[in-house]
């Protein structure tokens, strides 16, 4: 009996998978069928269904036309649709996009769109494309062409080790500021150099002086007395352009300062002041005073000694040094305003033992009175005649600044104060048609208010 139950088992369990695998050909199977080992002996088989995910192309697929209609549920759209939501039946309706170029089909049980606005390929056709690629293989490199063109390119450009065998020999060529200027110095000193040679050495040397160490070596060296004694030479051209090296030379550098000084460069600079020379030639020469009397009360002091204050006021009135005027001015400004602040401690911000020492020197530079005494009381305002803003503006600072020693005169002087007037009336309407513009603070309306200042002084 258990050989006949073991055959009707194995018979019925063939059977049960032949019916499974027609079921398979026909396209019709829906389930799966599990076979469950037993040690135990069984008269039946037993099957468990299992469900299969659910194909994307089985799903029924929503046609869509360029109406509205509703969708059932289950059923896919197709991309590029219009879906909504219709509040009074509560179902889903699609249509098509109109806009868009897109066509659906169908063959079978497979649904698809096609872009008829731009091209496509099939896998078909992508196959024979990448056959025809392996069978027509890349085309040949042509070597010779590829050589010919390197050396074209080659041709255009240096090699690397020529580029860096010409950066050594530039490196070893460059010259550093210090044995530019000894050369100059060498070119400007030769017995033989001509005054064309001599100019351009020095006009190469204000170049390289406005750098505070330059300016030093050139004392170390032996140029900067060098510079200095040009000032006397007969040719106005090293006059002029000596004068120009030396300004450079002492701006905002004391130790160079204080070597011009000793080397006799004051009193050199004041003889082309006050003697004949061209205007081009005193405005160099001013502008080497300027530099050199600037923050230097030792200097200022030896200028107050060597009558500056006569010289610069001959060059006021000078016929035709009109465009002189105001440098004289503003020079004269700038040593007042100069001391008030070092009296104050406004160049010192953080005092140190040499303040005092500035201070005792500056209390040596007596200018003001000394102003007073020479008539610059009356010579200043005279630039208020000026139709230049920009020296009217340095006349009516430097008034201000002179009013404790000049106040009686001012007031005594009527010219004065109908010129004062007058230009309170102009700059009111300047500043009125500057505020206008949205410039509360304008130019025009601060120079207003150093008239209004002036004014309140004298009245």
């Amino acid at each position: 009996m258990t050989g006949s139950g073991g055959w009707k088992t194995a018979f019925l369990l063939l059977s049960v998978l032949c019916a499974h695998l027609a079921q398979a050909d026909s396209g019709q199977a829906r389930s799966a069928l599990t076979v469950v080992d037993s040690s135990e002996p069984s008269d039946e088989a037993e099957e468990a269904p299992v469900d299969e995910d659910v194909d994307e192309e089985d799903l029924e697929v929503f046609q869509p036309t360029d109406q509205w209609q509703s969708l059932r549920p289950g059923q896919a759209v197709p991309a590029g649709s219009h879906v909504r939501l219709n509040l009074q039946t509560g179902h889903r309706e699609a249509k098509v996009d109109d806009s868009s170029g897109l066509k659906y089909w169908t063959n079978g049980q497979r649904q698809g769109m096609v872009n008829t606005e731009a091209p496509y390929f099939s896998t078909k056709e992508l196959k024979e494309a990448l056959k025809k690629f392996k069978e027509e293989g890349v085309e040949p490199i042509d070597k010779e062409r590829e050589k010919k063109e390197e050396a074209a390119v080659r041709a255009q450009y240096r090699p690397l080790e020529e580029l860096k065998r010409d950066m050594e020999q530039m490196n070893m060529m460059v010259e550093t500021d210090f044995q530019v200027m000894t050369r100059l110095v060498r070119q400007f000193n030769r017995s033989e150099a001509t005054l064309e040679e001599r100019v351009a050495a020095l006009l190469d040397l204000e170049y390289l002086v406005h750098q505070v160490d330059n300016a030093q070596d050139l004392v170390s060296m032996g140029g900067m007395q060098l510079v200095i004694d040009s000032l006397n030479s007969s040719a106005l051209q090293l006059q002029e352009s000596a004068a120009f090296v030396l300004g450079s030379a002492v701006s905002s550098n004391p130790r160079v300062q204080v070597e011009a000084v000793e080397g006799g460069a004051l009193q050199k600079l004041l003889l082309l002041l006050a003697t004949d020379r061209p205007l081009s030639v005193k405005k160099k020469a001013l502008f080497a005073v300027a530099a050199l009397l600037r923050h230097f009360p030792f200097a200022q002091r030896r200028f107050l000694l060597l009558g500056g204050v006569q010289v610069l006021g001959e060059l006021f009135r000078a016929p035709g040094g009109t465009a002189l005027r105001v440098r004289v001015v503003t020079l004269l400004y700038d040593m007042i305003v100069e001391k008030e602040l070092i009296s104050q401690a406004g160049l010192d911000p953080v005092p140190d033992s040499s303040h005092q020492e500035r201070l005792r020197q500056y209390a040596k530079v007596s200018l003001l009175p000394l102003l007073a005494e020479q008539g610059w009381c009356g010579l200043v305002p005279e630039l208020l005649s000026s139709p230049e803003h920009d020296w009217r503006e340095k006349a009516l600072r430097t008034l201000l600044a002179m009013m404790p020693h000049c106040r009686e005169l001012y007031r005594r002087d009527s010219r004065l104060a109908r010129s004062l007037s007058a230009l309170q009336e102009q700059y009111q309407q300047l500043a009125e048609g500057e505020r206008g513009l949205g410039e509360e603070d304008g130019y025009f309306g601060e120079i207003l208010t150093l008239l209004d200042t002036v004014l309140g002084g004298v009245r």
